[in-house]
């Protein structure tokens, strides 16, 4: 049985195809912008050209672009391959991702938007501790209690708790998908934003 993950909700654009909970193959590059041209070349690029019985795509919050490119690649390679499609929490990624360096209870901090971070914590089996928020630098400071914080935006907490924390600067990477727990994995691929739209209905 083959699982192709994938992960497009940040600056990273990432696939690894797994066999029987074995990895294969992956492919992570950092590039901002772009999703759309690299990821199916990348999934070409994999053994059997990333053909799977299983797809595990993130669902955010993250970049609102990246996180629907990813979504409409799972969902058609899903129907072409009769594959069953399920989608995970960009930040139990990264907690996964972090976890290979820093076992045990961790904070994720990654970029939001409008000058807000995404928080939330994790405990040490990779399951949340608390619930995602989107916070001004201020707040998010005090949300985050563990001793280690994980994400994109971890060295600018750490510089601005004013405490000691150990941070680790990373994206989310697809190679470590299998390791989000079972519970998170959701049917509804429904993308996580993160935070209320901006969109306000006008007033009469």
């Amino acid at each position: 049985m083959r699982t192709l993950a994938i992960e497009t909700a940040t600056e990273a654009c990432s696939v690894a195809l797994f066999e029987d909970g074995a990895l294969l193959d992956s492919r992570h590059v950092e590039l901002g912008r772009g999703h759309a041209e690299r990821l199916v070349p990348m999934i070409g690029e994999l053994p059997g050209k990333g053909r799977a019985d299983h797809i595990r795509v993130s669902l955010g919050p993250g970049s609102f672009t990246g996180v629907r490119i990813g979504l409409a690649a799972a969902r058609a390679l899903g129907l072409a391959w009769g594959a069953e499609v399920r989608g995970f929490p960009t930040l139990a990624l990264v907690a996964a991702t972090a976890r290979q360096k820093k076992p045990g209870p961790l904070g994720i901090c990654m970029n939001g938007g409008h000058g807000e971070w995404f928080v939330q914590e994790f405990d040490e089996g990779g399951l949340p501790a608390t619930e995602l928020a989107s916070l001004v630098p201020a707040e998010a400071v005090g949300v985050i209690r563990s001793p280690a914080v994980a994400g994109n935006r971890a060295d600018a907490l750490a510089e601005e708790a004013g405490r000691e924390v150990e941070s680790i600067s990373l994206l989310p990477d697809a190679r470590f998908a299998l390791l989000v727990p079972e519970q998170l994995l959701l049917t509804d691929l429904s993308p996580i934003y993160g935070r209320a739209p901006d969109a306000k209905v006008p007033g009469r």
